[in-house]
C-alpha cells in the first residue's frame, strides 16, 4: 500500500486545547512495499503520525492518501474495509489480560470472520496452526495457550509483534516493537518484521529509538524533531553530525553505539511463516 501525506498538520488527541499541533506541514511519500524507519526524540510526533497513516486521526489540515484513497472521504462501511488492509501495533499491545494468546492473536483475523465466527473465536480460537507459526518466529509457541496477564512484559510485546504477522495486512505500522526486548530478542524481532514484511510484499513503517537499528535494518530513515521532518535520507547517510543535530536537546536519548555498529553484517537467519506450517 503507498502513503502519500501533503502539507499535513494534525493533533494528538491527548494534547490539551491551546498546546498546538504534534504535527506541522508533513509532506512525504512511501511506495508500496517500501520499509521506513522514523526516529526522533520523544514528543516529536511519531506516534500521531503512525495513527495519521492508520486513519485513526483525522489531520487538521492537509491530505493523506492511503493506496490512492483519501479514507476520509469513504462512508463508514468503506473507510473500516480500507482499515482492515492495514494493521496498527502501539507500543503496548491492547491484550486483555485474561484471554489466552491464541484467542488473541486469533482477533488479528476478525475482519476476515463474520459474527458468529467472531463470537466463537473467543470460546474455540481459530487459526491456532497460524498462531502457533507465528509465535514460533518468536520464540514463543509454547505460550500459545497461556493467559496474556501470566507473560513478562517482553513475551507481551513479542506476542503483540505474533499480531503483526497474522493480521495479513498489506501495511505494517508498528510503534516502538523494542522498547520491552533485551538486545537478542530485539534483533530476533525486527529481523523477523523484515523477513516477514519482504515476503509478503507488504509495506513497512516503524518508530524506533534505537537509532542503530534504524540505520543498519532499514533501507530509509526519516528522522522528527518537533512535529516537522528534520531529515529523509537513505540509512547510509544518517552521520553521527546528523544524530547529534536531531537529538541536540535529547542526548540522553541517543545510544552510545554508532550508527552501523551492531547490526552490520550480522543478520539471523528467520524461518519465515509458511515453512513452518509445512508438513514434516
Amino acid at each position: 500500500m503507498k502513503l502519500s501525506l501533503e502539507n499535513i498538520s494534525a493533533q494528538h488527541p491527548a494534547n490539551r486545547r491551546g498546546e498546538g499541533f504534534s504535527l506541522r506541514g508533513i509532506s512525504l511519500n512511501i511506495q508500496s512495499g517500501e520499509h521506513v524507519a522514523f526516529i526522533g526524540p520523544s514528543g516529536s510526533g511519531k506516534t500521531t503520525l503512525l495513527q495519521i497513516f492508520a486513519a485513526a486521526i483525522k489531520p487538521a489540515s492537509g491530505s493523506l492518501r492511503l493506496g490512492e484513497v483519501n479514507p476520509w472521504a469513504l462512508s463508514t462501511p468503506a473507510l473500516q474495509k480500507l482499515r482492515s488492509r492495514l494493521f496498527y501495533a502501539p507500543q503496548v499491545a491492547p491484550l486483555p489480560p485474561r484471554q489466552r494468546v491464541v484467542t488473541t492473536l486469533s482477533a488479528s483475523r476478525l475482519t476476515q470472520m463474520t459474527l458468529a465466527q467472531s463470537v466463537l473465536n473467543l470460546i474455540y480460537p481459530q487459526y491456532t496452526q497460524e498462531a502457533i507459526a507465528a509465535l514460533d518466529l518468536f520464540d514463543l509457541k509454547e505460550k500459545i495457550w497461556n493467559r496474556v496477564d501470566r507473560l513478562s512484559g517482553g513475551e507481551r510485546q513479542r506476542v503483540g509483534l505474533a499480531r503483526v504477522l497474522m493480521s495479513n495486512a498489506e501495511l505494517w505500522l508498528v510503534d516502538e516493537p523494542l522498547s520491552a526486548l533485551d538486545p537478542k530478542r530485539s534483533k530476533q524481532a525486527i529481523n523477523t518484521l523484515i523477513a516477514e514484511a519482504n515476503k509478503r510484499g507488504a509495506t513497512l513503517v516503524v518508530t524506533l529509538h534505537q537509532v542503530d537499528v534504524a540505520t543498519n535494518e532499514f533501507p530509509r530513515v526519516i528522522g522528527l524533531k518537533d512535529g516537522h521532518i528534520d531529515f529523509d535520507l537513505a540509512s547510509n547517510l544518517v552521520t553521527k553530525e546528523i544524530l547529534q543535530e536531531l537529538y541536540a536537546q535529547n542526548q540522553y536519548e541517543i545510544s552510545s553505539i554508532e550508527p552501523h555498529e551492531i547490526f552490520s553484517n550480522s543478520s539471523l537467519e528467520t524461518p519465515t511463516i509458511s515453512s513452518l506450517c509445512k508438513p514434516q
